[in-house]
């Protein structure tokens, strides 16, 4: 990876946040701007993976989840969809390696049983390779959505014979997709809509959200940086008042 240098005008009194979550949106209509075929947006939205990840290791944000495919996706056109499942193995054939000298743990969560078993062994074979690395973990979201998260985390309490009435949100948030990570500080959405798509729903409760005009392909060091500098303008109460944040 390149050495990704940060600008200094980050607060050293504000909290930096620890877990950052991305809708990455925008790379058709980047690629559309350009008069590309839509698939060329999402080639080019993979280096903006990689500066991004760059970006939090040089902060030291311990946590960064990424939607790369949600489960409405599949509506795309069949060649679209079948060379994102293509451009998915390809990318953790080539990075898995690099993530792992940067001593990066990756997890991939969602509905993966849809997967071509090849694809499937790939995503195992990469968790394996880097389970025990502890710079970052980044969480690719694949066949993800925040309804299906509550859903299976709730059938797994039936399943282990945890009663409805019993159940508690502590319950079913250690049964969610991931329940190894702190929830969201800070949701980014590129791309200019301004919507959460179905995205980790229980866990962005709290989050603070930053929606950008920037398409995803563009999104590099000094976008990352503006959208944290919103994060810590903010005041995160949690269902408290300002005052008692003083106090």
């Amino acid at each position: 990876m390149s050495e990704t240098k940060v600008s200094g005008s980050l607060s050293a009194i504000a909290p930096m946040p620890r877990h950052i979550a991305i809708v990455m949106d925008g790379n058709g209509r980047w690629a559309k701007k350009r008069f590309l075929p839509r698939v060329a947006g999402h080639v080019r939205g993979t280096e903006a993976i990689r500066r991004t990840i760059e970006g939090c290791i040089v902060r030291h944000i311990p946590y960064l989840t990424v939607f790369a495919f949600s489960s409405e996706n599949w509506n795309r056109p069949n060649e679209e969809v079948g060379f994102l499942m293509n451009l998915f193995l390809s990318t953790l054939e080539k990075e898995t390696e690099k993530l792992h000298a940067n001593h990066i743990r990756l997890k991939v969560v969602g509905d993966t049983g849809r997967f071509d078993p090849a694809l499937q062994k790939a995503i195992a074979r990469a968790e394996e390779k880097t389970s025990a690395n502890s710079a970052l973990t980044l969480t690719v979201c694949a066949n993800y959505g925040g309804q299906w998260d509550i859903v299976q985390a709730v059938r797994r309490l039936r399943q282990e014979g945890v009663l409805e009435k019993d159940m508690t949100e502590k319950d079913l948030a250690s049964r969610l997709a991931l329940s190894y990570a702190p929830h969201p500080d800070l949701f980014i959405r590129t791309g200019g809509e301004k919507r959460l798509s179905n995205f980790l729903l229980w866990q962005l409760a709290y989050t603070e959200l930053y929606f950008t005009e920037t398409y995803w392909p563009d999104f590099d060091d000094k976008e990352l940086e503006k959208a944290i500098l919103a994060f810590q303008g903010r005041e995160r109460r949690f269902g408290k008042t300002s005052e008692q944040l003083v106090t």
